[in-house]
């Protein structure tokens, strides 16, 4: 019996079989990992970078062999393209992870003011992107100033008095229970700017909070800082835009922006007036006009 041997072409639109991965193909793979964890640099700038990125985006196999590496690495690939990079972020347990418990402790000795820090970083993204929309629009920029986040977060803290009255609660509970509740008491205690006979800002008042919190943001390449007025002006990154669209949906942050203090009509982030300002110790200048919507 002779054995019947099929010599008929592969059917239209077959995959090819794969290429087998060369050295050199890994070790581009993880160049390009290596060029998403330097925040600050933009392809535009580095042709080797913007080559790589060329290749992610039109070679399939390579493109999930970086994706491999940077998974091997505890990394977690956000948007690779000409606008971002390779934007990565790193996981829980990845040796590359920055976690705001760390950060803070670095920042600060004292077991308060590692909260201030958390919720000075929640307040940043919070007014650089009040809206869904913000965020789904790759081409919107937010514009935060450490004046203005401080006001922000002080009339938050308003806000959140005003309910825990309204609701009977106890409005002195001790400084360390969970939530916004508590934040807003440790917060609206703070002095804004310090004690010293200038003004100058010191390091554990709200405002040099939040300038750490701004300054460690353009280490990282989050935001970009574009001025001295009102404690420091900065606008956001891809990047950044991309790392808030991963924690919009904190319990957290919905709940600082259902405090409705963030009006927005054009997108122009505002602060919402308070019946009586005079004890909300707000700095000056802080960058934002008061206004109702």
């Amino acid at each position: 019996m002779t054995e019947h041997v099929d010599r008929s072409e592969p059917a239209a639109g077959a995959a090819p079989a794969t290429a087998a991965v060369t050295p050199a193909d890994a070790a581009d793979a993880a160049r390009l990992v290596a060029f998403g964890l330097q925040p600050k640099l933009l392809p535009a700038r580095d042709q080797e970078y913007a080559d790589l990125l060329r290749r992610y985006r039109e070679d399939p196999p390579f493109a999930r062999l970086a994706d491999a590496v940077a998974a091997g690495l505890g990394l977690v690939v956000l948007e690779v393209s000409p606008r971002a990079g390779m934007a990565v972020t790193a996981a829980e347990d990845s040796v590359f992870a920055v976690r705001m418990g760390d950060y803070a402790r670095r920042a600060a000795t004292d077991s308060g003011d590692r909260f201030l820090h958390g919720l000075a970083h929640l307040a940043v993204a919070a007014m650089a992107y009040p809206r869904p929309e913000d965020l789904a629009d790759d081409g919107y920029i937010g514009r935060v100033t450490v004046n203005g986040v401080d006001a922000f977060v002080r009339q938050a803290c308003r806000r959140l008095e005003e309910r825990s009255e309204q609701r009977g609660e106890n409005t002195d509970p001790a400084t360390d229970a969970p939530g916004l509740e508590a934040a807003w008491r440790i917060w609206a205690r703070r002095s804004a700017t310090g004690a010293t006979k200038d003004a100058r800002r010191l390091p554990g008042s709200t405002t040099g909070i939040v300038g750490k919190a701004a300054a460690f943001l353009t280490e990282s390449g989050f935001l970009q800082r574009t001025g001295d007025d009102h404690g420091g002006t900065y606008r956001t990154t891809a990047r950044y835009q991309l790392q808030v669209r991963d924690m919009a949906g904190s319990a957290a942050m919905a709940e600082l922006l259902d405090l409705g203090v963030v009006p927005v009509t054009d997108g122009t982030a505002t602060l919402l007036p308070a019946e009586e300002t005079d004890d909300l110790e707000l700095v000056a200048d802080a960058g934002l006009p008061f206004h109702s919507s």
